[in-house]
């Protein structure tokens, strides 16, 4: 297997990556890269392993005009190769528990009887939780998976924009979240770069690293 060295990755992060206001329509990922994509974000770390999050991949162009107008006219969600929704559980109840606890059974090969610490530990935190604890706690998990995302399409060169900026409520009411327990929180635009995007030359600028990392 191919390993970058680590030159390699801290000049695609710093030089590469940056955040994509204008995406070439005309380029597309082909189905290998976004597989391998999606494939590394299910391999993304979250709390327990839970995973309380769903990557909603919008390829359809008349639901993601509906998307760019509640995004306020922000032309990446369309014209990005794909758009990709972050989208988080709003609870995590015990069946959902139960069914993680089963699938770590039947890929480890143990015994659920096992497991039965692990799962206690786990029901016991998601029923302490209040209704916006829970939210917020399952919000940032989401934002981990983003974090893989825009490391893994740099590394592979391909273009992102994680986005705030948009009407989280509509973007429930137009993909159907509510009622399967999700709510939109951050979305990444995926694709290739414009050649007319001027702020892929701009210099990065960050404050050094003596005011943002303190050794002890």
């Amino acid at each position: 297997m191919e390993v970058l060295e680590k030159v390699d990755v801290i000049d695609r992060l710093a030089n590469f990556r940056y955040a994509t206001k204008k995406f070439d329509s005309t380029k597309k990922l082909t189905e290998e890269q976004l597989n391998n994509l999606l494939e590394a974000l299910n391999l993304s770390a979250s709390s327990y392993g839970l995973q309380p999050y769903k990557f909603i991949v919008v390829e359809n162009q008349q639901i993601r005009e509906k998307l760019k107008e509640a995004a306020y006219g922000q032309t990446q969600v369309t014209d990005a190769s794909h758009l990709i929704v972050f989208a988080h559980k709003t609870s995590v109840d015990h069946s959902f528990i139960e069914a993680y606890i089963d699938n770590i059974a039947s890929t480890r090969n143990v015994s659920r009887g096992a497991l039965e610490g692990f799962e206690g530990i786990m029901k016991g935190t998601a029923t302490n939780l209040t209704e916006d604890a829970a939210a917020y706690w399952n919000a940032r998990q989401t934002y981990i998976a983003l974090g893989n995302l825009l490391t893994y399409c740099a590394v592979e060169g391909i273009d992102a924009c994680p986005m705030e900026g948009f009407n989280a409520a509509a973007f429930d009411e137009i993909l159907g979240l509510k009622e399967k327990g999700l709510h939109a929180i951050v979305i990444a635009p995926i694709g290739f770069r414009s050649e007319e995007d001027a702020m892929q030359f701009a210099k990065k600028v960050r404050r050094p690293l003596s005011e943002i990392v303190e050794r002890i």
